[in-house]
């Protein structure tokens, strides 16, 4: 009789012995690998976590002891035993589960975040919250082993080794992984305590030999028992935690159920902050995904169940892969060029780079802040680096790209992968904040180009730049059609138009450049004058835009960003300024969190569309010249 349907919260597991709660695990495996393969999602990181999760469930009385992930994409076997399981199967669609904890889905869930290494501030404030309020409960934080890269997470263990009463645990699921394996000191220190069992063969052979010695063994057991401190900082250096002040324990089997349990609860008794020390396999239970060296199947879209093979299939080249070209390429002609990325080398296209130029790779792992400081160094010492995240990750080092980067005036390169809309991982994955912010940082200019062509022409012109920053930032996904031009002016691309002046000026950025033509060729079959224009170079605002825009009754904008400090915010405050009389409209995305869905519903619901546009037009033009249903030649 399965044991998973019958887990409708976490007061089910207590009545499970050790057999069944092993039975559960395989369940609970099969069940994620059924499921994620049909939906996508976090599939590798969560098969890693499934005995971990029913022992924090069995030792921690959630929602009371709050249990936070960090990060939420290993929180899947956290909803199925807190009563999600029916839900599943609607995993990351519109309107279903979330990819990460949601507060609207359960109680059990206290933060969303799926961004690393905030989730020990959270729990350093909840459990100081409780120790105000004088709550015996405790908090409990899972954090990988990737998300220890972040300075940020180590701000907060700062804080929480000088309170020696706060009840906190500390539970680091160390699969040896962020996002692919763990770069720098903190993963070596890690990999030597999760491999050097040393001080425990020794303490043992001590136990067994000098305990045996007649009348002084057990003396002299007891004193060179108390040398296992000293022995564990040498063998297996985890004294740095407890040098910090906080109590260590392992490492720990992090698939042995008994052996977690009987940690957890040690460790809720001790009433002060604990670290749990436990030692994962992602991907576990699923052979293709273990087999994958490259990133254990850390995120899936539609792939077969059995074999791991992907069933979505790409027509042509994506984005992505059309920056990895042309950053070898570039990396073969220019010695200066060097490329940064935090944790994520993979995903962002820079491997073909690293392998091609290894020495010229620098990973600083989840640490977006350091990553773009280490830049500025690296071109203020005649490098160019190209930095390059996903648009969400930059957010995280605005200050540095404000001050360090954009102050000291530097030939730095930001490549902003996942820019604008991206689907199903839902708020804080959308790339939708990075036009309003890079706008703010005065000399930097943002690239938003429109096809592959014009991609490779913007990574050229931005490394050809040493004196100030740059950033280019593309969607997520296939390339479109190339969207040749018919004609420029002063540096701005006509996509349509420009013989005569303007009624209409559409202005259409990046990908939506292809929705800027298709609604400005309705408008001109109604008998108007339009212009369609794509600034490659989006901001700063680019005077031509302003000498299109003079004649015009009306202005439109199309970008993939908040309308608020967007592009067309700012071309509506320069024609303003400039006297330009048109009206101006802004298509972009209204300045809210925008919830997990495809690429192109979240477009048509900001009315990212060439209907919209002319809804848009037609109060402000009035009555077309033209009857409608007739061909403008």
């Amino acid at each position: 009789m399965p044991l998973l349907p019958k887990i409708g919260g976490p007061a089910d597991l207590h009545s499970l012995s050790l057999a069944q709660l092993s039975e559960l695990a395989s369940e609970i495996r099969a069940f994620l690998i059924q499921q994620v393969s049909a939906t996508g999602g976090h599939l590798g990181p969560n098969l890693g976590v499934v005995e971990l999760t029913i022992a924090l469930h069995r030792s921690f009385d959630s929602p009371a002891d709050p249990i936070l992930f960090d990060t939420g994409h290993q929180a899947y076997v956290h909803k199925l035993l807190t009563g999600r399981q029916a839900a599943f199967g609607t995993l990351r669609q519109p309107g279903g589960l979330s990819g990460y904890p949601s507060r609207a889905e359960s109680e059990h869930d206290w933060i969303e975040h799926s961004h690393a290494s905030a989730a020990l501030s959270w729990g350093y404030g909840l459990a100081e919250a409780f120790r105000l309020r004088q709550d015996p409960h405790t908090v409990v934080v899972v954090v990988g082993d990737g998300a220890l890269t972040g300075g940020m997470a180590w701000e907060a263990v700062n804080n929480i080794a000088v309170q020696p009463d706060l009840r906190l645990v500390i539970v680091v699921n160390d699969n040896g992984r962020s996002y692919a394996p763990t770069h720098g000191g903190l993963a070596q220190l890690l990999s030597g305590m999760r491999t050097d069992q040393r001080y425990e063969h020794l303490l043992d052979t001590i136990k067994h030999t000098v305990q045996a010695t007649p009348l002084v063994g057990g003396p002299a057991y007891d004193l060179l028992h108390g040398m296992k401190t000293g022995l564990k900082d040498i063998l297996a250096p985890q004294g740095m935690f407890s040098d910090l002040g906080i109590k260590y324990a392992g490492p720990i089997d992090g698939h042995d159920l008994a052996a977690l349990e009987r940690v957890f609860q040690q460790a809720k008794g001790f009433g002060g902050p604990v670290i749990v020390h436990c030692i994962t396999e992602k991907g576990r239970g699923f052979k293709a995904a273990e087999a994958h060296a490259a990133d254990r199947f850390h995120a899936v879209g539609h792939i077969d169940a059995v074999t791991g093979e992907p069933l979505d299939s790409q027509a042509g080249p994506g984005w992505t892969e059309v920056f990895a070209e042309e950053m070898v390429c570039l990396g073969g002609e220019f010695a200066d060029v060097v490329a940064v990325s935090a944790a994520m080398v993979e995903p962002v296209g820079l491997e073909p780079f690293g392998r091609a130029f290894p020495d010229r790779l620098f990973d600083v792992g989840i640490a977006e802040q350091h990553a773009v400081a280490a830049a500025a160094g690296l071109a203020s010492a005649g490098y160019h680096p190209v930095v390059a995240f996903y648009a969400t990750f930059l957010n995280r080092a605005f200050d540095q790209v404000l001050f360090d980067i954009g102050l000291h005036s530097l030939g730095v390169t930001f490549v902003l992968d996942r820019a604008g809309l991206t689907g199903p991982d839902g708020p804080s994955h959308h790339g939708l904040w990075d036009l309003a912010l890079l706008g703010l940082v005065p000399g930097l200019a943002v690239a938003a180009p429109r096809d592959e062509v014009r991609l490779r022409a913007a990574i050229r012109q931005a490394v050809a730049c040493d004196d100030h920053p740059t950033a280019i930032r593309f969607p997520k996904g296939e390339l479109p059609a190339e969207l040749p031009a018919v004609g420029s002016a002063g540096g701005v691309d006509l996509l349509l138009g420009g013989e005569r002046p303007a009624d209409v000026l559409l202005v259409g950025c990046g990908p939506l450049a292809a929705t800027a033509q298709a609604a400005g060729r309705r408008l001109a079959d109604q008998g108007w004058s339009v212009v369609v224009a794509d600034p490659l170079w989006v901001l700063p605002i680019c005077p031509a835009l302003v000498e299109l825009a003079r004649p015009a009754r009306l202005v439109v904008t199309l970008e993939d960003g908040v309308d608020a400090g967007g592009v067309g915010e700012r071309l509506a405050a320069v024609l303003a300024a400039a006297g330009v009389a048109a009206a101006v409209r802004c298509c972009a995305v209204p300045l809210a969190y925008v919830p997990q869905c495809r690429r192109d519903e979240a477009l048509a619901a900001a009315g990212l569309t060439a209907d919209h546009v002319i809804e848009l037009a037609e109060p402000v033009l009035g009555p077309p010249p033209r009857p409608a249903g007739r061909k403008h030649n």
